[in-house]
């Protein structure tokens, strides 16, 4: 069993000290949980115009179900 967890285990402790706590440490400007953020917002706002665009064809449209 040690086989097998004992890798696990060193891959794990190896992601969180070579990528992840290097990730935490970047500056504000290009930390990834802004641009995570900002791709969700630009995410957010093209949906609605599609939404917006849908909604006056279903107006348009005779006989559609709303």
């Amino acid at each position: 069993m040690q086989e097998i967890v004992g890798p696990i285990a060193a891959l794990i402790k190896w992601t969180f000290d070579e990528i992840l706590v290097p990730i935490g440490e970047l500056p504000d400007i290009i930390n990834p949980n802004y641009i995570f953020l900002a791709i969700g917002f630009v995410g957010l706002f093209y949906w609605l115009i599609l939404q917006k665009k849908y909604n006056t064809q279903a107006d348009n449209t005779p006989g559609q179900i709303k």
